[in-house]
């Protein structure tokens, strides 16, 4: 009798560690980091279907305002508050990155959607920053406190991502996130960044994504 039970305890403990060995498998780990569910869903469709091609891979959560850096099998870097554009909507306007930064108007002030391949560079003024789309001039960096007005650090400070709308496009971060996160993710090799959309479904921004 005892053999038996033995046996059927073993194979009734088989059964409930294997769905608990699959929920962990393909999973991203966000190390208890706070998330929102689409942020969340993106990021274990990535680990699972390997879309990041084994590269470092960073998500935009514009609702949040939050940027996550992940390690290429998917486990949390570290995560941040950003400054976002100015205006909502998932497109970059056409040929704007050519343009002076005084001829874009407000409502083109978008931080575009999509699944961009990223990689180190520089600005205009040697200082570096990660070129997300080179071509609408959209990268990620330390945040701009240029002009004191705009209340850069305050807006990157305060609970509510409601007020983290003011740049022309571009991801700002905090300097320490960026120089102990972001940059050294992207040293040895380039990474994706993927940016949630936030005027229509993510799974017509990612292509096989459900």
């Amino acid at each position: 009798m005892a053999g038996r039970w033995g046996g059927m305890l073993l194979a009734l403990g088989a059964l409930a560690a294997a769905p608990c060995a699959l929920a962990a498998g393909g999973r991203a780990d966000f190390k208890l980091e706070p998330a929102s569910a689409e942020a969340s869903k993106l990021a274990d469709w990535i680990v699972d279907s390997g879309d990041n091609g084994k590269l470092p891979f960073v998500i935009v959560d514009k609702h949040g305002a939050k940027v996550f850096v992940f390690h290429a099998d998917g486990s949390l870097r570290g995560a941040s508050a950003a400054l976002l554009g100015q205006s909502s909507g998932d497109d970059s306007a056409p040929g704007i990155g050519t343009r002076k930064l005084a001829d874009i108007r407000p409502e083109e002030r978008t931080t575009p959607a999509g699944r961009f391949v990223a990689s180190l560079g520089h600005n205009l003024h040697g200082g570096e920053i990660l070129w997300v789309d080179y071509d609408a001039a959209i990268s990620l960096h330390p945040v701009v406190t240029s002009n004191p007005r705009e209340q850069r650090l305050q807006r990157l400070a305060s609970a509510t991502p409601l007020d983290n709308r003011i740049s022309y496009g571009c991801i700002n971060v905090p300097p320490k996130f960026y120089q102990g996160v972001v940059s050294p993710a992207f040293k040895q090799s380039d990474g994706i960044v993927y940016i949630l959309p936030e005027t229509r479904p993510a799974s017509t921004v990612f292509p096989g994504y459900r």
